[in-house]
C-alpha cells in the first residue's frame, strides 16, 4: 500500500471523482479542488462513497497566486489536472473561458511546479479532438494536432505546454491523449447522457422523443473508470512519456443511439427526431484513434466495449 500524496484539480467530475476512488484504494492520501470547496457540486463523490474520505480544497487554476498557494501547503506527490471546461459544445460559447481554464490553468501548475521545485509529477488530461478528423487512419502518437474547435485548440496548447515544460525545465509532466469515455457519473449536458436519460424517459413514457443535431459522427468511446487507471500508471513510470488512451474502436453516433434503444426493447427510428438547432459551427466527422503504444509499452488495455459501456450507464452501474 502506498503513502504518497495526490491533489486532484477537478475532483468532483467525472474523471476527478473516480480518480479519487481508485486512488483512496491504492493507500493514497487524497487531495480535491474546486473552484470553491464550500459551495461545489459532491454528488459524484457522494455516489461513490468517498466525501468523507478526501480533502476538498478551494482552487482557482486560471489564479497563479491560488495555485502557488495550495501547491505550498499540500506538497503532493502526484498532481492530476483534470480541472477547467470540459465540453466541446460549451467551448463554441465560450471559447475565451474555455482556453484561459483549460491551457491558462495548466500553465500556473507547470509554472508553479518550476517555481516551488516540489519534484512532484503532473499529469494533464488531453483529448483525442486535437487530431481533428482523421480519416480512417487512426491517430497515434506521432500524428500531428488539427484542432477545430476552441476545446480541441486549448487541449492542444496545454499539450505543448506541457511538452516545453519537461523538455526545458525538467519537470515530470506527461499528457494523457484521452479519447470520449463514458459513465453514469457524466453530466447531462454530454450527448451520451443525455441519450441514456433519454432512453429511459421514453421507455417510461414521460417523454416523447429525443431530439439529436449530426448523428453521422464517429467517436472511439471507452469506459471512465478504466482510464483513471491510465491516468496513475503513466506516473509510476521512471520516464514522463505521452499516451493515448483509448479502446482502439470506433463507433457512430447512430450506433451509440440505436444499441441505446436496442438495451430497452425500442426502436431508435420511432422516436428520434433531427433538430438542425443542434448542429455546431463545426465538429469531427470521424475521429479514430490507436491505442497500440499504452498498451505495448504499459500494457494498460481497454476491456469494455460500446455495448457494454451503455448497459452500465442504462442501469446506472458506477
Amino acid at each position: 500500500m502506498s503513502h504518497k500524496k495526490a491533489l486532484i484539480a477537478g475532483i468532483t467530475g467525472q474523471d476527478g471523482a473516480y480518480l479519487a476512488s481508485y486512488l483512496l484504494g491504492k493507500g493514497y492520501e487524497v487531495m480535491g479542488t474546486s473552484r470553491d470547496a464550500q459551495a461545489c457540486n459532491t454528488s459524484r463523490l457522494e455516489r461513490l462513497g468517498i466525501l468523507q474520505d478526501v480533502d476538498l480544497l478551494s482552487l482557482a487554476p486560471n489564479d497563479f497566486r491560488s495555485v502557488l498557494k495550495t501547491l505550498t501547503a499540500t506538497v503532493p506527490d502526484e498532481i492530476y489536472n483534470l480541472a477547467g471546461q470540459t465540453s466541446v459544445g460549451l467551448s463554441f460559447e465560450q471559447p475565451v473561458e474555455c482556453m484561459e481554464s483549460i491551457a491558462g490553468g495548466t500553465l500556473n501548475f507547470l509554472e508553479a511546479l518550476r517555481y516551488l521545485v516540489l519534484g512532484s509529477r503532473f499529469f494533464s488530461a488531453g483529448s483525442s479532438e486535437c487530431f481533428g478528423d482523421t480519416g480512417t487512419q487512426a491517430a497515434s502518437e506521432t500524428s500531428a494536432f488539427h484542432p477545430r474547435s476552441p476545446y480541441a485548440v486549448a487541449k492542444s496548447t496545454a499539450f505543448w505546454q506541457v511538452a516545453n515544460y519537461r523538455d526545458a525545465y525538467g519537470i515530470y509532466g506527461c499528457t494523457g491523449v484521452l479519447a470520449n469515455h463514458e459513465s453514469p457519473l457524466r453530466p447531462s449536458r454530454f450527448v451520451t447522457q443525455k441519450i441514456i436519460t433519454a432512453v429511459k424517459d421514453i421507455k417510461a413514457g414521460t417523454q416523447l422523443r429525443l431530439l439529436l443535431g449530426n448523428l453521422d459522427i464517429w467517436r472511439d468511446w471507452g469506459w471512465a473508470p478504466e482510464y483513471v487507471q491510465a491516468m496513475h500508471l503513466m506516473l509510476q513510470q521512471e520516464r514522463p512519456a505521452d499516451f493515448i488512451i483509448a479502446t482502439g474502436i470506433t463507433s457512430s453516433l447512430r450506433d451509440f443511439v440505436e444499441a441505446a434503444f436496442a438495451a430497452v426493447g425500442l426502436n431508435a427510428s420511432d422516436h428520434l427526431q433531427i433538430d438542425s438547432s443542434l448542429l455546431r459551427p463545426s465538429d469531427l466527422k470521424y475521429s479514430a484513434i490507436d491505442p497500440t503504444c499504452i498498451n505495448t509499452t504499459l500494457g494498460w488495455q481497454a476491456s469494455l466495449g460500446l455495448p457494454e459501456i451503455i448497459e452500465r450507464m442504462m442501469v446506472g452501474e458506477l
